[in-house]
Parts: C-alpha cells; sequence; structure tokens
C-alpha cells in the first residue's frame, strides 16, 4: 500500500506564501498523476494541482483555473515528493489540503491514495 505524508499547511496572510510538501511510502510507479485537492467547510473537495507521473507527458501539471498563475507543482521523484508552491494566497484559498495519488488522469477517483489533509488559512 501508498501511505502519504503531508506537511507544510499553516497560517498566513493575504498575499503571502506556503510550500506544501507529499513525500510517498510505497511505489508509484503504477499511478498516473500525484497532487493536490483542497476542500473548504461547506464545500465540495476539489483538484488544485497536479502532475503526470510517468510517460511521454511526464511532469505535465494541471491546475484548478483558480490558481493559476499563482500555484506551481513540482516533483522529486528520488524522494517520491510533491511540492505545491502557492504564492499571492487569497482567503479563498484557505482549506485543508490532500495529498493524492491517482491511477487515472481523467476519471473517478476510486482506487487512489490519500493524505490525511493539511490546514491552509488565509487571514489576516
Amino acid at each position: 500500500q501508498v501511505q502519504l505524508v503531508e506537511s507544510g499547511g499553516g497560517l498566513v496572510q493575504p498575499g503571502g506564501s506556503l510550500s506544501l510538501s507529499c513525500a510517498a511510502s510505497g511505489s508509484i510507479a503504477s499511478f498516473t498523476a500525484m497532487g493536490w485537492y483542497r476542500q473548504a467547510p461547506g464545500k465540495q473537495r476539489e483538484l488544485v494541482a497536479r502532475i503526470r507521473l510517468g510517460g511521454v507527458l511526464r511532469g505535465l501539471p494541471d491546475y484548478a483555473d483558480s490558481v493559476k498563475g499563482r500555484f506551481t507543482i513540482s516533483r522529486d521523484s528520488t524522494k517520491n515528493t510533491v511540492y505545491l508552491q502557492m504564492n499571492s494566497l487569497k482567503p479563498e484559498d484557505s482549506a485543508v489540503y490532500y495529498c493524492n495519488v491517482a491511477k487515472r488522469w481523467v476519471g473517478v477517483t476510486t482506487g487512489d491514495y490519500w493524505g490525511q489533509g493539511t490546514q491552509v488559512t488565509v487571514s489576516s
């Protein structure tokens, strides 16, 4: 089984930055993508950013429209770790952020692995 451990959440002022990390233990070679979802109170869990793990599209990123130009996802293959650099943070970015390793680029998340979540709060 794959286990995911997130770190880097916290409290930041609007306009500030945070960096999240997610370290995977176990093999993720059979997975298609790795990235981050978030869920705010009263809202559905939504994709924030993800990166393609292999194939000819290895390294291809994908971002939610709401974070394009502000967030950057990257991966350290040696450490099986994905990072999310979050800049120009807004209060609406406040949520619990969950790391995810996905079986599919498109479709349901059945069979995916999830981290336990890390809280990001953007407030003055």
